[in-house]
């Protein structure tokens, strides 16, 4: 499950792999699995920003511990670090492991963003200025390739815009259509796919937890989901959020995903297994 590096904006494409069982383990473990993911021929690993570790420390160490891994962060949310932060932070690891570094930056979501002390009412408006403001604290520094974490039109089209584009979470084969009719040809997209691995049951109570999220109903909305599809989990949803891990079925989503315009797919095996399991899957082929 290999990469090919730089498809558009230094990004990178091909399938890449949910780094969230990473953040479950101490240091010397994760590092230690991350070269075991390098060695079954992964080229990309995502990091999340909600697990309580600092995802550039884990990123400048997972990169140091790697030859040819690529770290994304899909998000480092923008309510963490003001701008000059977020440039010292992501320009540093770009220098120090040139091409092998993304950062994907988000709004987050409302109560998350409160409880850092941020301010939400306006997440499309903060982002644009948080963007201007990295490039004006930014000087001579050289930044990463950025993307926006992207649900809505408005977002989305700033990430075209603005970024080199855009990381999705929790949203179905025709989210990645309608992103890349709205942004062209010129911007790297990135979905993320969710594998299953479980019972139907602990999925769709894993899809339930994400459901509380007031973005993600708001986004499934705007592809013909009603409230009974959400509050319900119904096969519908399931199906359009989460793939058999039967290597036919998944690599027939894969086709899909990429025909409306993916440039990259992030795959998350839900719901999250024991870090041995991860590794397991991977060492075996993921995709096959």
């Amino acid at each position: 499950m290999g990469d090919e590096s730089g498809t558009r904006g230094g990004l990178p494409g091909g399938v890449g792999l949910w780094g969230g069982f990473l953040d479950r383990l101490p240091v010397a473990e994760a590092v230690a699995a991350v070269r075991d993911v390098e060695h079954a021929g992964i080229g990309t690993v995502w990091l999340q920003e909600y697990s309580g570790v600092d995802p550039f420390v884990r990123a400048a160490l997972y990169l140091q511990a790697t030859d040819r891994l690529t770290v994304a962060l899909g998000v480092a949310t923008i309510h963490a670090r003001d701008p000059e932060a977020m440039v010292a932070a992501a320009s540093t690891l770009h220098e120090a492991f040139p091409g092998r570094f993304g950062l994907g930056l988000g709004a987050s979501h409302r109560h998350l963003a409160e409880a850092r002390g941020g301010a939400y009412a306006r997440p499309l408006s903060a982002m644009r200025e948080y963007l201007a403001a990295m490039d004006a604290a930014a000087g001579r520094r050289t930044l990463p390739p950025r993307f926006l974490g992207a649900l809505g039109p408005r977002m989305i089209e700033l990430a075209g815009s603005a970024t080199d584009g855009l990381h999705t979470y929790f949203a179905p084969v025709a989210h990645t259509a309608a992103a890349r009719e709205a942004v062209g040809d010129g911007a790297w997209i990135a979905p993320s796919q969710m594998v299953s691995i479980g019972e139907p049951e602990a999925v769709r109570h894993y899809l339930q937890l994400c459901l509380g999220m007031p973005n993600y109903r708001q986004n499934l909305h705007r592809f013909g989901f009603s409230e009974e599809d959400l509050d319900t989990t119904g096969d519908r949803l399931v199906d359009a959020l989460a793939v058999s891990d039967d290597p036919s079925a998944l690599r027939t989503r894969l086709d899909e995903q990429r025909a409306a315009g993916a440039d990259h797919v992030a795959l998350q095996l839900v719901p999250p297994p024991p870090s041995a399991t991860v590794l397991e899957r991977v060492a075996a082929g993921l995709v096959p």
